[in-house]
């Protein structure tokens, strides 16, 4: 289900307007997408930023255009001024509720690997996973369940399982997880000991002494 967001329609493209429309809480941005031409607008800034956060980059949005215009969007990227900490511009990307469209999921993972308590290390090298989905299809996280990992156990993307709604074009060879045996601590170095016969010490110290006489 989209969530709906109100928008403007930003014809004056000046900088003077653009600076306007952030001071009263807004950001500027453009729509844009396959056979349609782009469309600036404008939206609050925080509500689209409490959308994202409690609903996930992938969130499908509906913008309610002041004009009686309604679009279904999907934030594509954003600019955040570092210094400030505010949202400077948004891009949005036109979906076809009807039409696939390729997306990147976080990975979560659940439960605590049975190998970690014997001392193996959790590793996890792929956080997204590549999928193709219809908008509305698309799960706001991939949940991996991680509980009945041994050392030496991992879950590759062809562990997922079927069922999903939609498609996987990662290699399914990759591997999500794995436990890995606990690192083995380096071992300390001897001590030097000092390993001269006490006979050449003797003479040593003998010819130390003829040479003082």
């Amino acid at each position: 289900m989209a969530i709906k967001l109100k928008a403007n329609k930003r014809d004056n493209l000046l900088t003077s307007k653009t600076k306007e429309i952030r001071e009263r809480g807004d950001v500027p941005g453009v729509v844009y997408g396959k056979e349609k031409d782009p469309v600036t607008l404008s939206v609050n800034s925080i509500e689209l930023l409490k959308t994202v956060r409690d609903n996930g980059k992938n969130a499908i949005i509906s913008l309610d255009v002041e004009d009686g215009e309604t679009l279904n969007v999907m934030l594509h990227e954003y600019q955040i001024d570092p210094l400030k900490d505010e949202l400077m511009h948004a891009d949005f990307y036109a979906v076809n509720m009807k039409e696939d469209v390729d997306v990147e999921v976080a990975i979560h993972t659940t439960g605590e690997a049975e190998g970690t308590r014997e001392g193996g290390v959790l590793q996890q090298p792929l956080y997204e996973l590549s999928i193709r989905a219809k908008p509305n299809q698309i799960p706001e996280e991939i949940l991996v369940d991680v509980s009945e990992l041994q050392i030496g156990d991992s879950l590759m993307v062809s562990d997922l399982k079927e069922g999903r709604n939609y498609e996987i074009l990662e290699d399914e060879n990759t591997t999500i997880v794995s436990v890995t045996p606990p690192e083995e601590m380096p071992e300390e170095p001897e001590e030097s000991v000092d390993e001269t016969p006490d006979v050449l010490k003797e003479d040593d110290d003998d010819e130390e002494e003829n040479k003082q006489d």
